[in-house]
């Protein structure tokens, strides 16, 4: 199977922190795609959001700085208990946060439309969400 690297960085005018907690914590994620979403706050933990059809692990977690998940979907052209590697990168900046996102082995016959997803369920909401201040 071929498969692509989705590169995507997005500046947000909130601390590392409230980009870290939008992203990890269970009520606070579902707040920002609207859909019911459970995920661990431990290495290793396993995550599910859009009632399931994102689910995956958390090889790696670093408060505030990064998050890697074994990440996957269902969708057409995307197999079965495959995972593709999704990285968030959280550094401070002048105005906030830049986010840097990496999502390696991801199928090639997926790449536009979960590439596009990221901006369209996440960097768009996350930016209004952190933005406006209405995560509580």
């Amino acid at each position: 199977m071929k498969t692509r690297t989705i590169r995507q960085t997005v500046t947000l005018k909130a601390s590392p922190h409230e980009v870290y907690e939008a992203l990890v914590d269970s009520r606070k994620h579902s707040k920002l795609t609207g859909a019911k979403a459970i995920i661990s706050r431990k290495v290793g933990g396993k995550f599910s959001i859009y009632v399931g059809d994102i689910t995956g692990t958390n090889p790696e977690l670093v408060q505030d700085k990064k998050i890697m998940q074994s990440w996957r979907i269902v969708m057409e052209g995307w197999p079965d208990d495959y995972f593709s590697q999704a990285t968030f990168s959280m550094k401070a900046v002048k105005d906030g946060t830049r986010l840097d996102f990496t999502q390696s082995g991801v199928p090639e016959e997926c790449y536009e439309s979960v590439s596009q997803g990221w901006y369209d369920y996440y960097w768009n909401p996350i930016k209004e969400m952190l933005e406006n201040r209405s995560v509580s």
